[in-house]
């Protein structure tokens, strides 16, 4: 019964904050105007700036954000065990990862769209606008390379997932069509595509599972999405990445209410006990394991803050809102759902594995099953990303099997879930990384740079290449070795976007408290973990004489280097700014397509 409490009081808890505290963030501090002119209107281009009814924009807004953060996340957080982790993703949900993702979208609404990075330059300095925009170019690289690496993970373990994640995109474009052409209506053509998905799952459950790379599965697979981001993120957004962001909505809601109704059958009947399933603080850790403290706060990202996140509310979202009045419900209430959503990961990772496990001497339950997954008595650089993706998709489908569906099936919709999420983080970010490319082009003049076609295939070619980092098993197998430079490159990022967030308002006059004080949270805690990353002792990136990794540890230096040069920017500038507002945007002569279109 621990269980159903402790999913009840969290998302009664959001619900409360989104009420309370997201309203006095939207009327009190960002004041926010039904009638103010919005980029989508400003600068309508049919291909970037559309404005998009917010149910819409919020099913892809959530998808973009979500993916597979706050499910990979805690999965491997809770390692540690599940009360750290829970603690971290309902508080951080509602004061810095809903603020954060709220305040950045509603500063690039009031620039016209603008990223948070082309903001910084006018907020801050110049020279932090291309510091921010290296930041990006190097996050979101990575975002890249980990989120194809998790779904060619799926793809090779769950051969049944293959064949419905992939026929969601002729649906989805033709729904595209269907609806920004035709002037369809977007419901009901939705929800059909949603029982086709549902349809092929069990087709590839019981039928057409397909695997047929081997052992090459994970690379060939990492390849084939890649050249997928590319043709996906130079289309038009209404073609394929709105309506096919639409669709996971309805999947997210619909496998959300499974899972959920899984575990209120499967407490009331006592299969899932949460403190007999693992421990609530983990005594006992893995040989090399990482310490909680700072790495807690990396390892959960997306489910309790995400710097990714103010890309796509500045990146895409921005772009897309047809009122301002809207920036709530998309901006606060889409990470309030994503925290939720990381809930159900811990509960299902740890109460879930716990009802049962097969193994070679049996089905185990229990503690017992929840050491298949995380063996204390193991070593850290034994742990693998197929394991930790396995401990949510096996926990999940125990869940969902008590509505007596068969544990098969279940199986194959929750690494459908997975794969799914991935693959709308993987789109968004590839259009993103675009886009942040072509500002470093137009930033130092180079127009080769700014030609979308060759800053997508700049942005995929990196990230295929950064995906193929070695790890524990060869090339593709670098996972949990990217997780914690992902992790803690995103913070970083989260804490400048804070930065910004914090200008915005200080310039403004306007209190800065509950954006200041999470901003710097958000710089020392990934900076700490990224610094012990590069020079522990024993596992280093830089320092361990057995096996030093100098393309990580490249990376996380220069990573540092530039936060710690845009944070003395702010600093030099911050005394001398409040209440001088920044230099206004040149006045539009006539409507204009973004340099992104």
């Amino acid at each position: 019964m621990e269980t159903l409490l402790i999913a009840v009081g969290s998302f009664v808890g959001f619900i409360i904050a989104y009420h309370t505290y997201g309203k006095w963030l939207a009327s009190r501090i960002f004041e926010l105007d039904p009638h103010a002119r919005v980029p989508s209107a400003e600068l309508e281009d049919g291909v970037d700036f559309v404005p998009t009814k917010k149910e819409v924009i919020f099913g892809h807004h959530f998808t973009s954000i979500a993916g597979t953060g706050p499910i990979v996340g805690p999965a491997i957080a809770v390692f540690w065990g599940w009360l750290p982790a829970l603690i971290w993703v309902v508080l951080g949900s509602i004061f810095i990862g809903a603020v954060h993702d709220f305040g950045a979208l509603v500063v690039s609404l009031r620039n016209r769209g603008q990223t948070v990075g082309e903001v910084a330059g006018r907020l801050i300095s110049p020279r932090a606008r291309i510091l921010f925009l290296l930041i990006l170019f190097a996050a979101l690289t990575i975002v890249l390379a980990i989120f194809g690496l998790v779904i060619a993970v799926i793809f090779s373990r769950y051969p049944e997932a293959v064949l419905s994640v992939w026929i969601e995109i002729p649906i989805a474009i033709f729904i595209g069509y269907h609806v920004y052409k035709r002037g369809g209506n977007l419901l009901v053509p939705s929800l059909l595509a949603l029982g086709i998905l549902y349809l092929c799952i069990y087709l590839g459950v019981y039928y057409f599972p397909i695997e047929p790379f081997g052992d090459q599965a994970v690379v060939i697979w990492t390849i084939i999405l890649m050249g997928y981001c590319f043709i996906a993120s130079i289309l038009p957004v209404w073609t394929l990445l709105q309506p096919r962001d639409y669709i996971n909505s309805h999947q997210l809601i619909l496998a959300l209410a499974l899972l959920v109704g899984g575990l209120l059958v499967a407490s009331a009947t006592g299969q899932a006990n949460l403190i007999e399933s693992a421990p609530a603080v983990a005594e006992n850790l893995p040989a090399g394991a990482p310490p909680i403290w700072p790495f807690l706060f990396i390892t959960i990202a997306c489910g309790a803050v995400s710097g990714f996140h103010c890309l796509v509310s500045s990146g895409t979202s921005s772009k897309q809102l047809e009122s301002e009045s809207d920036a709530q419900y998309v901006g606060y209430g889409a990470m309030l759902l994503e925290g939720a959503l990381a809930v159900i990961v811990i509960l299902a990772c740890c109460a879930g594995v716990g009802m049962g496990v097969e193994s070679e001497s049996g089905v185990l339950t229990g503690i017992d099953a929840w050491h298949t997954k995380y063996d204390a008595n193991g070593s850290w650089s034994g742990f693998g990303l197929p394991q930790k993706v396995a401990a949510f998709v096996d926990g999940g489908a125990n869940f969902i099997s008590t509505l007596g569906i068969p544990l098969e099936l279940a199986i194959g919709i929750v690494a459908v879930l997975v794969a799914s999420f991935a693959a709308t983080t993987l789109d968004t970010a590839t259009r993103l990384q675009r886009y942040v490319v072509q500002e470093i082009g137009t930033t130092v003049k180079l127009d080769l740079l700014a030609n979308k076609y060759f800053a997508t295939s700049l942005a995929v070619l990196l990230g295929g290449s950064m995906a193929m980092v070695p790890g524990p098993k060869g090339v593709g197998s670098g996972g949990l070795l990217l997780w914690p430079l992902f992790g803690a490159t995103n913070q970083l990022l989260a804490g400048l976007a804070f930065m910004v967030i914090v200008f915005y308002l200080w310039r403004r006059k306007k209190p800065v408290w509950f954006a200041a004080i999470p901003m710097v949270i958000m710089l020392i805690m990934p900076a700490w973990a990224l610094s012990w990353q590069l020079f522990n002792e024993n596992t280093g990136w830089l320092t361990s004489e057995e096996n030093p990794n100098y393309l990580l540890g490249s990376i996380g230096i220069g990573t540092l280097c530039l936060q710690a040069w845009m944070i003395i920017e702010g600093l030099l500038l911050l005394p001398h700014s409040r209440g001088i507002l920044e230099e206004s945007l040149p006045p539009l002569e006539i409507p204009q397509a973004s340099v992104s279109s």
